[in-house]
């Protein structure tokens, strides 16, 4: 009889054992990437850095109007998500592509080069 409890005690320790002291990843990481295109004129970044329950980061990007927009975050397990917006440069109208005015536009335009600027106003 003895040993049988002493067997069920046995395994009730492992059992418990198991539960408590779960094997898992430590959260970390490190990554960024970006994009420079000549061509097209496509310019953006991102990198972001994670330890435990702090990420940092940030993103850029060079917006259609021309300003560089830039997002430097931080995600705390106490204070979330917190993140800061700079914008520099000014807004300019974007370049258009294309040879034929308003045919760009799939011809709304009436073909008189008028863009977006004669639709509307």
């Amino acid at each position: 009889m003895r040993a049988a409890i002493a067997i069920a005690v046995l395994a009730l320790v492992v059992a418990t054992s198991a539960i408590h002291h779960d094997i898992y990843a430590y959260p970390a990481y490190k990554y960024s990437y970006g994009v420079a295109d000549k061509h097209t004129g496509d310019q953006k970044s991102a990198s972001e850095v994670r330890d435990g329950g702090v990420t940092k980061g940030s993103y850029s990007l060079v917006q259609p109007d021309g300003v560089l927009r830039t997002v430097n975050y931080i995600v705390t397990p106490h204070g979330g998500f917190q993140a800061q917006v700079i914008n520099k440069g000014v807004a300019g109208h974007p370049a258009i592509y294309g040879h034929h005015g308003g045919h760009h536009l799939g011809g709304l335009g009436g073909g008189r080069g008028l863009g977006l600027g004669g639709i509307i106003g």
